[in-house]
């Protein structure tokens, strides 16, 4: 019914205003006590499904990736449709609009999308107490700086953001990959990614041993477009530091062999969807090969089949995301992926 009736009325209308509409919908028939027949229809409990990564226990390895649930206003009403995990974020000490609009675009011939939404989000401070309700699902806090903050003092707002959310969320994930925001992937460079995330590691402890709690798992999302040689720079960063894993990959800055309009193709911002399958899945694999599997991998980039997510399990990852999938192909495929899972154990 997604596909047939939904998908198509959604597409007619910009974006972005689908995006907050659908927030709207979901909220809505949540309220009404839609929540028990979504899980029924959408979730399967099997204990074929259930994954332990990086020291938490997954009940099943599809999540939602950051971009969706900005603000953690949706987090369990998005868990009623099967995931096993959703990443809020990408959050900012302080509020910011993002880039200007029109952001988002929809490259249908390519089953893709374009943004530059420019961590836009309402702040983390915000985010923080909506997370002090009950969770359905394990939440990831994404974190990142503010457009304004100077690189060179980039670390003290992903430590304002980690502080922030330590007792509300079950991992972090470090986000220097985005294209949106200028500058930021500099921050992917060997010197200052080490820096920022051995002061996150020390914070961490801090923090655990302030609360009498346990550290909470930091991953490292990464760009798809770096060479081999900054990959092996990564592995190298991840046995040093002592994070815990990464997730590959973000968007691309890449436009090879797309179908859309060369309008739409010009459109500046990140690629996600289908173009970036098979670019995502050789990053996993090279990471898993190259470090003997000696970290976490989650995989994230153009999975729209339960085929796509199976090949980035083989390549390496431990756990798969969803984003441009989901909106392509429904809260259908969560479902599917789980089960095509279970049929390969």
């Amino acid at each position: 019914m997604y596909k047939a009736l939904i998908r198509p009325l959604f597409f007619l209308l910009d974006a972005e205003k689908v995006h907050h509409l659908s927030f709207k919908l979901i909220k809505t028939f949540s309220r009404l006590g839609f929540s028990g027949l979504f899980r029924s229809i959408f979730q399967i409990e099997d204990p074929g499904l259930e994954r332990e990564v990086f020291g938490l226990k997954f009940k099943n390895p599809v999540g939602l990736a950051a971009g969706f649930d900005k603000d953690a206003k949706l987090f369990n009403e998005l868990a009623d449709f099967g995931f096993g995990f959703v990443e809020i974020g990408t959050l900012t000490p302080k509020p910011q609009a993002g880039n200007p609009k029109k952001r988002l675009f929809r490259l249908k011939a390519d089953k893709a999308i374009i943004n530059r939404m420019g961590f836009n989000n309402e702040g983390v401070f915000d985010a923080a107490e909506r997370l002090k309700k009950e969770h359905r699902v394990l939440i990831g806090g994404n974190i990142g700086k503010n457009k304004t903050t100077p690189n060179d003092q980039a670390i003290k707002d992903y430590l304002i953001c980690l502080d922030a959310l330590f007792e509300d969320v079950d991992y972090f994930v470090v986000n220097v990959s985005s294209p949106n925001t200028p500058g930021l992937r500099e921050l992917q460079d060997k010197e200052p990614l080490t820096a920022l995330l051995n002061a996150l590691k020390r914070e961490n402890t801090k923090l655990a041993e302030k609360l009498d709690a346990k550290e909470k798992p930091i991953l490292l999302k990464i760009a798809p477009d770096l060479s081999e040689d900054q990959l092996l720079d990564i592995i190298k960063i991840v046995d040093r530091t002592g994070i815990d894993g990464i997730i590959a990959t973000n968007t691309t800055i890449g436009r090879e062999d797309l179908k859309s309009d060369f309008i739409l193709q010009e459109e500046k911002g990140g690629l996600s969807g289908k173009p970036l399958t098979k670019k995502s899945t050789e990053v996993i694999r090279f990471l898993a090969e190259k470090s003997g599997k000696s970290f976490p991998i989650i995989g994230v980039g153009g999975i729209h089949s339960a085929e796509d997510a199976l090949e980035k399990l083989e390549a390496g990852a431990d756990l798969v995301q969803l984003w441009t999938g989901f909106v392509y192909e429904g809260p259908g495929l969560v479902k599917k992926i789980n089960k095509a899972i279970l049929e390969r154990n």
